[in-house]
């Protein structure tokens, strides 16, 4: 531990674990003293987000609050004043559903991002998939022209057939032409 003026630690350093001084990582902040907080998973809290937004974005939330809130209404209408806990206004209910509200964007919220999360992991994938699909075709393209090019040399089987007619037919001229030189019928 090198010390700077008047034996104090350079700003450059920072305490470590149990007291001793190790150099600061300037890409984050510093931490001091005891870290005091909610400790969770964030990917249990993740899914359970998820699955409190996808059961406020199905048709049976939407019945069962409609069903809350008439029976909320109605009993408070209902009833005896004595009996009554939210009168007109209804300003319990109101604060009831503005809490939920308060808790379920942000619920909505996280499960959107999570769902661009995954959204831009897929697209990545696909693009990856993409392109070497892309590039295996290029590859298998060059491969057929190389291949027709190597067979363009190659003699095919009806250049081969009629070379041989013409092979023939020059054979059984020529064969007549001799006999006919050695003095015997064709």
């Amino acid at each position: 531990m090198t010390r700077g003026r008047k034996g104090r630690v350079p700003r450059n350093e920072g305490p470590g674990l149990f007291g001793r001084r190790t150099p600061l990582d300037l890409s984050q902040p510093r931490r001091r003293g005891i870290r005091v907080g909610v400790h969770y998973d964030p990917e249990a809290f993740g899914n359970f987000s998820e699955g409190i937004a996808r059961f406020i974005g199905t048709a049976r939330f939407l019945v069962y609050q409609s069903a809350f809130i008439a029976l909320w209404v109605i009993f408070n209408s209902v009833v005896p004043q004595a009996n009554r806990f939210d009168e007109y206004p209804f300003q319990f209910l109101t604060l009831i559903l503005s809490l939920q509200a308060a808790y379920a964007a942000p619920l909505i919220l996280l499960a959107q991002n999570r769902q661009a999360d995954r959204d831009r992991v897929s697209t990545e994938r696909d693009r990856d998939t993409a392109s070497r699909t892309q590039a295996d075709t290029e590859f298998l393209a060059r491969e057929l022209v190389s291949i027709r090019l190597s067979l363009s040399d190659v003699v095919t089987t009806d250049e081969l057939e009629k070379a041989i007619d013409k092979a023939v037919d020059r054979a059984v001229v020529r064969y007549a032409e001799l006999r006919r030189a050695q003095g015997e019928p064709s």
